[in-house]
């Protein structure tokens, strides 16, 4: 088992573990809207939706990292176990991996910066009203 996989376990782990993360841990549904490719019949470029869902751990930055313009005080920080966030089809979970983005809308909030640790096992992704 590399690092990675070995992260994941262990986060996946604290998420369940009733003394550990589990009453932090809440649902995750992310929506990216992005424009399709121009069809010349319609003149138009329909939306294309993609959906995905997967549970993380909402929080806040600490005040040494509230700068009032990158980060506000009313930003939320959420993580996210990569191995867990599957484009959803349908409102059901599909095999496939979601990568986040600057501009998804997460919770009901816009992702304003999306990073990840060394490893490539969570997303960290910044989140504002």
């Amino acid at each position: 088992m590399g690092m990675r996989e070995e992260i994941q376990a262990d986060m996946a782990e604290a998420f369940d573990d009733p003394d550990g993360l589990a009453d932090a841990v809440k649902p995750v549904a992310g929506v990216r809207k992005v424009p399709g490719e121009y069809d010349p019949e319609t003149g138009t470029a329909p939306e294309v939706v993609t959906t995905y869902g997967g549970r993380g751990v909402f929080g806040s930055y600490l005040a040494k990292e509230i700068d009032g313009s990158l980060i506000q005080t009313t930003d939320e920080k959420l993580l996210v176990l990569q191995s867990e966030l599957f484009i959803t089809l349908l409102g059901e979970a599909t095999a496939e991996i979601a990568t986040p983005k600057v501009g998804d809308i997460v919770g009901g909030k816009r992702a304003l910066n999306v990073g990840q640790d060394p490893a490539g096992a969570t997303w960290t992704i910044q989140l504002r009203v």
